[in-house]
């Protein structure tokens, strides 16, 4: 396996009828709780079932509330759509990207239970937003790549009623309103951030034995060459020869060579700074010699999250071409167990000179991505830093599931993260990066330690990333709690979210202007 293109699944094309005109197996359109009336769009519907949305309505059966469960199906003989789909979607005032991103996701997984293929997707243009239209037909297209996503390249097809159902592979988009112009770009733009974070779950979801650091940088010299990318990947003995201690040491314990891939889009002016995305690539963690637990040993397949957001925000900007120079790197290997395994108590030396004393080898990912700071400040002197990591379970018992923990050195940025956050979905919220914490990563035999200890082990944790940036406005996402697990949007499935792919690409679009 390596570049499938099973991330770029659904064909998008704007709609060319009304939404009670065009001949499709489904078409869904988000209905708010709060309003009396019924757009245009959704009295053509409505009449075209007989009435039957102002009578669910009427009888309380539909209420429009921001719910999977809160839905009206109607299906139908004649000329338009076999069946319309009318879907809650909240309080108007509430509205947002992610409220269409949910709708969509609504619609899709209510034709995969349909086992329908294709849908018309009606959405409401965004009241408060600069293109109200142009932002929620992005949004749009978005919720389908991302619901119609399921990974099934390991799975044997099965026969009859143990085949999976079929996948939604066809869509049409409209607005509910006036549709203004520029539907065409939307599709592109959302299309192209579906397909970016999809590509980063399919590398989430293939196992340890498959997503070794190797794959990742094949993975990504195809996706290069398939979209015009500049690749470098450095090996153990490039890692040696810039002097990559740190990383080296976290692949010492696995037979597994470790790989750094830095993957360039050169869409500014020639010597413009470039903006820089930085994953931690870790393909399975096993804790090294201070070994973690069993139970759910196998979810850390999924501790290469942040390196496979990097190639996903990659491969999203290599379709859109924005015009920015970027720079995506992601330091890759295995954290295992053998003879030569970094033990707890060892002095390591990072790219920067900077001496470690390793207190616990689970603590590894700020191990690689020192090297990768350094290397990446270093040689690129990039205009901003960004680096993405499930780094610390702190960051889970802090913010949950529902937002990455945010920290950096340059105020300005962390704001501009925090918007790219909200709009796309894909929240973060600041925590403090003040000296005071410092202490706690002193050491008695080296320049410092790689863990603070409790409390504020999310803190301590980017501040020692914070000693590797150089001279660089830089800030940190902590995605342990938001890179995966159980899903928490009904565009998403159990396991791999691609967080904070999206999140990453809007910050890119918002400086590229």
């Amino acid at each position: 396996m390596s570049y499938v293109r099973t991330e770029d699944l659904v064909e998008i094309t704007p709609a060319s009828a009304g939404a009670s005109e065009e001949p499709v197996a489904l078409v869904a359109i988000g209905v708010f709780q709060d309003t009396e009336t019924l757009t245009a769009s959704q009295e053509a519907l409505d009449e075209l079932v007989g009435g039957g949305l102002t009578r669910a309505r009427d009888r309380g059966d539909f209420r429009g509330r921001d719910s999977d469960d809160d839905f009206a199906l109607f299906h139908r003989d004649g000329d338009g759509p076999q069946r319309v789909l009318f879907v809650g979607m909240g309080k108007v005032e509430k509205a947002d990207r992610e409220t269409v991103r949910k709708l969509a996701g609504r619609a899709v997984r209510r034709a995969e239970a349909l086992s329908v293929t294709e849908l018309h997707l009606v959405v409401p243009a965004l009241v408060g937003e600069e293109d109200g239209a142009f932002e929620a037909v992005r949004a749009g297209a978005e919720g389908i790549h991302l619901a119609a996503f399921d990974f099934r390249e390991l799975k044997t097809p099965g026969e009859g009623d143990d085949a999976p159902k079929p996948l939604v592979d066809r869509a049409l988009l409209s607005v509910d309103g006036d549709a203004g112009s520029g539907l065409d770009e939307a599709i592109r733009v959302g299309s192209a951030f579906g397909a970016g974070e999809n590509l980063a779950r399919v590398l989430q979801f293939r196992p340890g034995n498959v997503a070794t650091p190797s794959h990742l940088a094949e993975v990504a010299e195809a996706m290069a060459a398939d979209l015009g990318l500049e690749i470098t990947v450095l090996g153990p003995d490039e890692m040696e020869a810039e002097g990559m201690g740190a990383l080296l040491s976290v692949a010492a314990g696995s037979d597994e060579e470790p790989r750094m891939i830095v993957l360039e889009h050169r869409g500014g002016d020639e010597g413009e700074a470039p903006l820089a995305l930085v994953g931690k690539g870790l393909t399975f963690d096993t804790g090294g010699i201070s070994l973690k637990p069993p139970k759910g040993m196998e979810d850390m397949k999924f501790d290469m999250s942040g390196g496979a957001a990097v190639l996903g925000a990659m491969k999203a900007i290599g379709m859109l071409r924005p015009g920015v120079n970027v720079v995506g790197v992601v330091p890759s290997s295995e954290n295992m167990v053998n003879g030569k395994a970094t033990k707890p108590g060892d002095v390591i030396r990072t790219r920067q000179g900077k001496t470690v004393e390793v207190i616990n080898t689970d603590a590894e990912g700020r191990l690689i991505l020192a090297d990768a700071l350094s290397y990446t400040a270093d040689h690129f002197k990039p205009a901003a830093m960004v680096d993405c990591a499930t780094l610390t379970g702190a960051c889970v018992i802090a913010l949950g599931h529902q937002a990455a923990a945010l920290l950096g050195s340059d105020d300005d940025l962390v704001e501009e993260l925090r918007g790219a956050g909200d709009r796309s979905g894909e929240r973060c919220w600041p925590l403090p990066l003040w000296d005071a914490y410092r202490s706690q990563l002193e050491s008695p035999v080296a320049d410092l330690k790689n863990v603070g200890g409790r409390p504020a082990g999310s803190i301590t944790a980017a501040l020692f990333l914070s000693e590797f940036k150089g001279d660089v406005p830089w800030a940190h996402l902590d995605i342990a709690g938001t890179a995966y697990g159980e899903p928490r949007a009904p565009y998403q499935r159990k396991g791999g979210f691609g967080f904070p792919t999206r999140l990453l690409l809007e910050w890119v679009r918002t400086r590229s202007g």
